[in-house]
């Protein structure tokens, strides 16, 4: 499968000097299981340096450019780094269509799946990145295209995580303390999908589903907000 490179060069408005560390970020596992003669890896180990690099980096602005204290800068640094988040910065940059993907992965319809291989990808993007350009090109890329969105994230409050806003409110209103439980697990090791259910004493207040058990914890939390009203 041929990608044309230089397009999604000119779209991240990165130039690489080496093309196949930023083909690297691109390989998701599932196509190595369909061609296994492919010459480049799979993307987890640079997701690994890229969650690293990012993490560095968005830590290293907001002690710089903010005097809050740590509980609201981790907020607000998890808000930035988060799946979802860098799902849809990777959509926004187009990435998805220059994936290496298996056929099943390509045809799925699932938008969290994708938005879960987006994620993932994007990470690998920055360790891709830094690999090849050092840290003070990723740096600005994190601040041109994550980074920016922080003052939306501030003013929409959205920092201030679902599971902890559920509660703080049924503990001020029930008096009681939520708990999470796993009500089904499905889909291979790399891949599980997660359904939990969150409860208030004994009733069920609503279930969420994600590719780890705290997404899909947040996922339930979200939902029971809007169903309490709270």
């Amino acid at each position: 499968m041929q990608k044309n490179i230089s397009l999604l060069e000119d779209k991240l408005e990165v130039k690489f000097k080496n093309t196949d560390i930023l083909k690297n970020a691109l390989v998701h596992r599932s196509y190595l299981n369909e061609h296994k003669d492919f010459p480049i890896e799979q993307n987890e180990r640079l997701e690994f340096l890229g969650d690293a690099v990012l993490e560095l980096s968005v830590t290293d602005y907001l002690y710089h450019n903010y005097q809050e204290n740590e509980g609201t800068l981790t907020n607000w640094r998890s808000a930035l780094v988060n799946a979802t988040h860098l799902g849809m910065i990777a959509e926004k940059l187009g990435i998805y269509g220059f994936l290496y993907l298996s056929k099943g992965e390509s045809q799925d319809t699932n938008k969290k799946a994708r938005a879960y291989i987006l994620a993932n990808a994007m990470e690998a993007l920055l360790g891709a990145i830094y690999l090849d350009q050092g840290f003070r090109v990723v740096d600005k890329f994190i601040k041109k295209n994550i980074l920016v969105t922080l003052p939306d994230i501030i003013a929409s409050q959205t920092y201030i995580d679902a599971k902890s806003r559920f509660q703080e409110k049924a503990q001020e209103i029930k008096n009681v303390t939520p708990r999470y439980r796993v009500l089904s697990e499905s889909g291979p090791d790399h891949n599980k999908k997660f359904i939990i259910g969150v409860y208030l004493d004994k009733e069920l207040v609503a279930d969420g589903e994600g590719y780890s058990k705290q997404e899909a914890q947040t996922a339930a939390a979200t939902k029971a907000l809007k169903i309490k009203g709270w």
